[in-house]
Order: structure tokens, then C-alpha cells, then sequence
């Protein structure tokens, strides 16, 4: 149990925790400051909440917003692909030249 609060001890002392008053008022710089590697802790109902940054990809998006599972999410994607290749073929789809207004006015 003492060397368990000893390490505890020690995450703590590189961990700065504030409150969820104080994040607020500095979300900006606290952002910052996590995403250069720094330990942030908001304390929230006696429990401290880690800012971190953390690395989201498409799937995970999708499973989370959608609750779609990886096969979903590759059927889905073949199926898209092989519509916009259909309307390609049929002279329906355009490149994008990153002009929204030409895109938009036709």
C-alpha cells in the first residue's frame, strides 16, 4: 500500500490539476500546454479528468457516432465507391476544382 501511494504521490507531482472554473477560463493555453506533452488534471467531483490529446481516425468516428463495426464501415465504403464510379462512368459526377461557387452554380 506505501509504495502505491508513493507512485501516486509522484504522478502527482508532474500532474497540475485545477479546477473546472480555472480550465475554463484558460481552455487556450491548457490545450496548448497538453498538446506539447505537459500533465493536466481537472478535479471534478473529487475525481481528476486528464486533458491529453488523443488520436481519432475515421473508424473510430464512425463506430462511436454510428455504431457501426469495421465490415460495416468497409460495405459502406465499397458501396459508395462503386456509385461514384457508376455516376463517373455515366457522365453524372464532376472533379472538384475547390471552386464551391462553380460547383454549386453548375
Amino acid at each position: 500500500m506505501k509504495l502505491a501511494m508513493l507512485a501516486f504521490t509522484s504522478y502527482m507531482s508532474r500532474m497540475e490539476t485545477i479546477t473546472p472554473t480555472k480550465a475554463r477560463a484558460n481552455l487556450s493555453a491548457l490545450l496548448r500546454k497538453a498538446l506539447t506533452g505537459h500533465e493536466i488534471g481537472i478535479v471534478c467531483n473529487g475525481r481528476i479528468v486528464a486533458l491529453r490529446p488523443v488520436e481519432v481516425t475515421a473508424t473510430d468516428y464512425a463506430r462511436m457516432e454510428y455504431d457501426l463495426t469495421g465490415n460495416e464501415i468497409q460495405s459502406i465504403s465499397a458501396n459508395l465507391h462503386a456509385k461514384a464510379k457508376k455516376a463517373v462512368n455515366a457522365g453524372k459526377a464532376r472533379s472538384f476544382t475547390g471552386d464551391i461557387e462553380a460547383a454549386v452554380g453548375g
